[in-house]
């Protein structure tokens, strides 16, 4: 039998807004990994894009998970090639992504570790740039079957020669209030609800200001409800969590300060909401995830109004917070932080043989 431990190295940082989420979420996975099943390694990419690889692995003093991890010694920052480089002349094992936003849950680094037959935990190239792209992923919702608010995209050029006629139209069209929000960005950064059109301008220029387009959606009043999605091996079907009802009770919508402060959202595992609804919120999650093609885990946010499921957006790389909901959602369903990394890791394997298995037939 082998027990030889795995090498897990731990990506974290990013160039992103969500940078500091993302450190987080990695610290989590550092101290939740079992360390008699793997060597870990803390990966950190810099706001500046540049990759600091500590030498060796992290060690506990007790060897056990939960733990925090050792300060990790000065390193010379790397270029991309070179760390992708030195990653896999290492003997790293599974890649497992602690990164949030652009440049790490948009396909951008999935196709990297691709290129250097890396496994790494999560969806895919495509179901990554799909789920990240609001626009491209409410189209793929509408075409499963599934409701979503009515929305208007455009970019920065359009909004730059058109202003007034686009502010005019989306009165016209969607109403107030609306909700702004940045195409490309999770973490709900940049996002915006409008209540006339002063402030849907200065929404729109917000969310400017993190890319060139922007969504803007009708709001819909209702309940806010998150599912995760815990992926399957190739061929069997995912599985949805229990869901979670999210209520924000210092802001008025589960915006970033929301998400990530203690105690500013009450999030309530299972949901106070019927057993029919339950379970419709889990079926609509179970086919985002399918629809776009994800792995390993996702989390669908969406909106119930007047007894309607409305999806909202699927998360390929849900945080990993001390005050993340995906972890919550595991632990509701009997599953340990430690145990759900383990699965995520062997997923992360099974996925990636059966990738080179379809590479070697064509």
């Amino acid at each position: 039998m082998n027990t030889r431990k795995l090498n897990i190295a731990v990506l974290m940082g990013g160039k992103s807004a969500e940078h500091e989420v993302s450190l987080s979420s990695g610290r989590m996975i550092l101290k939740s990994l079992d360390r008699s099943k793997y060597n870990v390694k803390p990966v950190t990419i810099t706001k500046e894009g540049k990759w600091l690889i500590p030498p060796g692995y992290l060690a506990l003093t007790d060897g056990k998970p939960g733990e925090e991890v050792a300060p990790s010694p000065v390193v010379t920052p790397l270029s991309t090639g070179l760390a992708l480089q030195q990653t896999a002349e290492e003997g790293i094992d599974v890649v497992f992504l602690a990164l949030h936003g652009t440049c790490g849950e948009d396909g951008t680094i999935q196709g990297l570790l691709e290129l250097v037959d890396l496994p790494y935990t999560g969806s895919g190239v495509l179901a990554s740039a799909l789920a990240m792209h609001k626009v491209r992923s409410l189209q793929i919702f509408q075409q499963a079957g599934l409701c979503v608010a009515r929305y208007r995209a455009f970019d920065r050029w359009q909004w730059e020669k058109n202003r007034v006629t686009l502010l005019h139209g989306l009165e016209q069209e969607l109403g107030f209030p609306c909700v702004v929000l940045p195409v490309e960005l999770g973490s709900s950064v940049g996002v915006t609800i409008a209540r006339d059109v002063e402030h849907l301008a200065e929404g729109i220029d917000r969310a400017l200001e993190y890319g060139n387009e922007v969504l803007v959606e009708e709001y819909l009043a209702g309940e806010e409800v998150t599912c995760g999605v815990l992926g399957n091996l190739p061929g069997h079907e995912p599985v949805a969590l229990m869901p979670t009802h999210i209520i924000p009770k210092t802001h008025e919508f589960f915006d970033y300060e929301a998400k990530y402060t203690p105690g500013a959202t009450e999030e309530i595992t299972p949901p106070r909401l019927p057993e029919t609804l339950i379970r419709e919120t889990q079926r609509v999650a179970v086919v985002a995830h399918k629809a776009l093609g994800c792995a390993g885990l996702s989390r669908s946010d969406m909106r119930i109004r007047d007894g309607v499921v409305y999806m909202l957006e699927t998360n390929t790389l849900p945080g990993m917070t001390p005050t993340s909901l995906f972890p919550q959602a595991a632990a509701a369903a009997g599953m340990s932080f430690a145990s759900m990394l383990d699965r995520l890791i062997e997923l992360a394997i099974a996925h990636h043989e059966a990738k080179r298995k379809k590479v070697s037939r064509e």
